[in-house]
């Protein structure tokens, strides 16, 4: 009769304690798996099977037994009692596939209840590197790297290894993460776990996430006076008593080193110390949460609960003395690594930038499309995204001293062009016509128009829209450029253009041919960033309108700049957008085609003349920056000659 009963329902951890087995890489039974060993695990995967809990998001240090303790369990309970879609995301494919190898397939191999559902040994779709069935569900793993994979598998679970790791642009579409959860979202019990070691304070996608959770700690008691509190590297301490110097340690002995309870004073040796972490939830201590709960429950892990050998409090002071050392050198690598590895916290650059309240205290309070005196060549910026036109329009006085005079978007479709009477037209492209063509006062007296635009041509769908906008307006008197950014170190942020990518008839580059200006992004973010850390007033500063669109100033900060791939690059922070930020890149680049940053007090006298003669005259007067005397004349096409009669002999038909 026990046969026609039903089957009984477990939690994810009562689940691995009677089934799950532990092995090798080459399969060996090492046990039955046990959560006395990383008892913090529990509550983590109670709060898994709590159908108010959405998301689950674990902010960690390295060896705290998160992917054997957490996703392996939560892997195989799924596959023997509750089958569904499940997509585990990696950085790239290859390491979903070494996860399969070395983790995945041994667990299934020794543990019964896993191997009876799965077949390693067929060869089949069924059973691959990245790929496993079973009755009612399957697991597929996925690199963040290909929009295939994150976009075309629905799951009513969705892991996310690393996630610092993971792909912020998945080939234009937008975050690999974002792009996974979304995979999740027709399902009744969706479950999203994202867990990983966090990297750069502002970059990190976990600590993110985290921040958006309860924020839960592990709380622990004290051996000699059972006060609760979770373990701080701030209360770990040794000895500075050493006889000699050690070239690295100095006086400092590692070998002493304790954890030391806030409350009494008293010193916990790693014995204690683990012992505390495996009776804290039945002496009242274990998860508890630091803010309000609204679907995502966050939890917090560093290497002080890890149970492990190669986790002692000796190991990780030496680990700490080292760094600092190394440090002292200039060298931040080993501090970085522990920062991240073994305290679980995003590393911080110490940047200087300042914070947006001490920006917005810096606000001027003058309207926008005017600016002060002083702005005497206006310049504009404009990024293309596949709905709108991000607009900046800076006015560029001595000394490349700047006022903001416009930021805004404008929305519409840069690919929708339609016939007319007087050609082909596009809604969005005839705003910023009109918006460009608005006048901006100058306190002064008269009025300025905006000298150059350089348009972002980058993207490969919009590359064309924005080619025939700037053929089309080649002519004006504004000078408009299609630019594209390059990430090239040492790139000058203007440089001529190389050569047309229109053509003859004869198959050569057309000399009056759109020439896409290459911009030096990093050098232009550079300077930027160093100019808004200037105050007051003067040369390279940077002004803005109190009545700006609120973004702005978060838009413009939203990039940092860390080490990557061996050297230091500007990185978006998540969940930021930076059009206003790309836009100013522009607008600057745009002032250096103009060559404002050579004009000389003669050149900046003679456009104030024309200023103030304009609001004489009662009407807008383009500056005459780009006519200066310092830079190289335009060559212009030749204009089509009037039609000439015949002087000859032969037919008398008017030639043009």
């Amino acid at each position: 009769m026990s046969a026609f009963l039903p089957p009984v329902k477990l939690g994810v951890g009562d689940w691995a304690e009677r089934y799950r087995m532990m092995a090798t890489s080459g399969g060996d039974l090492s046990g039955r798996f046990r959560l006395s060993v990383t008892p913090y695990m529990r509550g983590i995967l109670a709060a898994y099977r709590d159908p108010g809990v959405q998301e689950i998001v674990c902010q960690k240090s390295a060896q705290v037994g998160w992917t054997d303790g957490f996703l392996i369990n939560l892997l195989g309970y799924h596959i023997d009692q509750d089958p569904c879609p499940i997509m585990v995301l990696f950085a790239k494919d290859g390491d979903g596939k070494k996860f399969m190898r070395t983790k995945l397939e041994p667990a299934i191999k020794a543990t019964p209840a896993l191997s009876d559902k799965i077949n390693l040994k067929a060869k089949n779709h069924d059973n691959t590197l990245d790929y496993k069935g079973f009755d009612g569900g399957f697991i597929q793993l996925a690199g963040s790297n290909s929009p295939g994979n994150v976009k075309s598998t629905p799951a009513r679970v969705v892991a996310v290894e690393e996630p610092d790791d993971a792909s912020r642009d998945v080939r234009g579409q937008g975050e690999a993460i974002a792009l996974a959860k979304e995979r999740s979202k027709s399902f009744h019990g969706r479950k999203v776990i994202i867990g990983g070691t966090p990297t750069v304070e502002g970059l990190s996608h976990v600590a993110a996430e985290m921040g958006k959770s309860d924020g839960r700690r592990f709380y622990v008691p004290c051996p000699h006076c059972d006060h609760l509190q979770y373990l701080r590297w701030e209360q770990v301490q040794w000895l500075d008593d050493a006889l000699e110097s050690h070239p690295v340690y100095g006086t400092y002995r590692p070998e002493t080193a304790c954890y030391v309870c806030e409350e009494c004073g008293a010193t916990w040796s790693d014995a204690e110390k683990n012992r505390a972490v495996a009776e804290a939830e039945s002496k009242g201590g274990g998860w508890s949460a630091t803010r309000p709960f609204n679907g995502i429950a966050g939890f917090y892990l560093n290497e002080l609960y890890s149970p492990f050998p190669g986790s002692t409090l000796e190991l990780l002071a030496r680990k700490w003395l080292e760094a600092n050392a190394a440090a002292k050198r200039g060298e931040f690598g080993l501090l970085t690594a522990f920062t991240n590895n073994t305290l679980g916290e995003p590393w911080a650059m110490g940047s200087e930038q300042p914070e947006l309240e001490e920006l917005a205290e810096r606000a001027h309070d003058y309207a926008e499309l005017t600016v002060p005196a002083g702005g005497l060549v206006a310049t504009a910026g404009v990024d293309v995204q596949h709905n709108r036109l991000a607009v900046v329009i800076r006015v560029w006085g001595r000394g490349e001293e700047s006022w903001l005079a416009y930021w805004d978007e404008i929305e519409g479709n840069p690919l929708e062009f339609s016939q007319t009477d007087d050609g082909r037209r596009s809604p969005v492209w005839d705003k910023l016509d009109d918006l460009l063509a608005r006048p901006i006062r100058n306190a002064g007296g008269g009025s300025l128009n905006v000298s150059a635009v350089s348009i972002d041509s980058g993207d490969g769908i919009t590359a064309e829209a924005v080619y025939r906008y700037v053929r089309e307006r080649r002519l004006s008197a504004c000078k408009f450029m299609a630019i594209k950014g390059s990430s090239q170190r040492g790139k000058e942020i203007f440089s001529q253009p190389s050569r047309s990518i229109d053509t003859t008839a004869a198959g050569k580059a057309a000399r009056w041919g759109v020439k896409p200006y290459i911009v030096g992004v990093e050098r232009a973010k550079d300077t930027l960033a160093a100019r808004l850390r200037l105050e007051g007033n003067g040369p390279g500063r940077l002004h803005w309108y109190a009545s700006v669109r609120g973004d702005y100033l978060e838009q413009i900060t939203s990039e940092v700049k860390h080490p990557q791939r061996g050297r230091e690059q500007w990185t978006l922070m998540p969940g930021r957008r930076n059009e206003a930020l790309d836009c100013e890149v522009y607008a600057l680049h745009a002032a250096r085609r103009l060559r404002v940053h050579t004009y000389t007090d003669q050149q900046w006298a003679r456009l104030e003349s024309v200023v103030r003669q304009g609001d004489l005259l009662d009407q807008p007067v383009r500056p005459a920056a780009s006519r200066a005397p310092s830079a190289p004349a335009r060559r212009q096409p030749p204009a089509a000659r009037k039609p000439q009669a015949p002087t000859g002999f032969g037919s008398e038909e008017w030639q043009l």
